[in-house]
């Protein structure tokens, strides 16, 4: 089990099984289950978007794939009018999972057609190889990897001036990043976590999609050494609210945030919604009922429903 602290006594999935990794004696792990992977597409016909992969730093193995809407290579469309850029990371606790697996893949395909943005989905180091800040850090560098690329894709078809993010850290560099001009946050299922049981992680505990035990492994894997669930990379609530609310009310930037109460971390993002609403933050919150973690990924029925709602969120600005 977990080597975590304070699993409630009623917490009975192994992590290590759930996970499906194997911890070695040097500290990294062995991952025993793979999904199945997409290469990019950068010219294939009869797409509705095109995909292609660029490497930003070849020492930490790092890279974005971008995924551009058809409809913005029509050699017919007199439109000079550029799209919205949407800046994806994907999931997995910060140990797990790719950029080219098929899940994170088709999600971002479906984001970029329904929202008519061009998507870049970064591949960033896990942990615990890599523990945080390295994902943090792998965020920053792709933000100005993008702001100077040359690649036609994004120098011809993104507007750089209209660029969403989805995580706290950008706003500590936004001073550095112009062109490259961040509107907002898309929160999208964020992976939180803290000391204090919160009710839906009691009342979840053994949730097959999300188990407590697993989350909490997680953590134990993806933090500094040394550090408890409570540290600002896992909690952003702790004190009097998130440290980078402050440049986040500044700038003006909006905050969409999306969840559901069959998630053991929905406490965790109402909360963290309410916080930034204290501090005159604007943010749009959609908690719907039932379902589970990133249902969105797995049911493309609700991954349309819900792109209908950041599509909107970016079209308001």
């Amino acid at each position: 089990m977990s080597k975590n602290q304070n699993l409630p006594p009623n917490s009975t999935v192994d992590p290590y099984s759930y996970l499906q990794i194997v911890q070695n004696p040097d500290g990294s792990i062995t991952r025993l289950f793979q999904l199945p992977t997409i290469a990019a597409a950068p010219d294939k016909e009869h797409l509705k978007v095109f995909t292609k992969d660029i490497p930003i730093d070849p020492t930490h193995n790092t890279w974005i794939r971008i995924f551009l809407p058809a409809q913005a290579l029509n050699q017919n469309s007199s439109s000079t009018t550029k799209l919205p850029l949407i800046i994806y990371f994907h999931g997995g606790g910060f140990i797990l999972l790719r950029a080219s697996d098929s899940i994170n893949h088709d999600f971002c395909c479906d984001l970029a057609a329904q929202v008519s943005a061009v998507v870049v989905s970064l591949e960033y180091r896990l942990a615990p190889e890599h523990r945080l800040p390295a994902a943090y850090d792998d965020a920053v560098e792709a933000l100005h990897f993008i702001k100077g690329s040359d690649d036609v894709w994004l120098r011809d078809f993104a507007d750089l001036s209209k660029s969403y993010h989805a995580g706290f850290r950008a706003s500590l560099a936004v001073d550095e990043l112009e062109p490259l001009k961040i509107h907002g946050l898309l929160l999208h299922h964020p992976f939180f976590g803290g000391a204090k049981r919160t009710e839906s992680e009691l009342r979840l505990v053994n949730n097959p999609t999300l188990p407590l035990s697993g989350s909490d492994l997680m953590w134990d894997l993806a933090l500094p050494i040394g550090v408890d669930r409570d540290h600002k990379y896992s909690n952003p609530t702790v004190g009097d609210g998130p440290d980078n609310c402050g440049p986040i009310i500044s700038f003006g930037w909006r905050i969409f945030i999306a969840g559901c109460d069959g998630d053991p971390l929905i406490y965790r993002q109402v909360e963290l919604a309410e916080k930034l609403k204290k501090e005159s933050v604007e943010v749009v919150a959609k908690f719907g009922e039932g379902d589970y973690h990133c249902v969105e990924l797995m049911d493309k029925s609700k991954a349309e429903v819900l792109f209908y709602l950041p599509k909107d969120f970016i079209e308001q600005n």
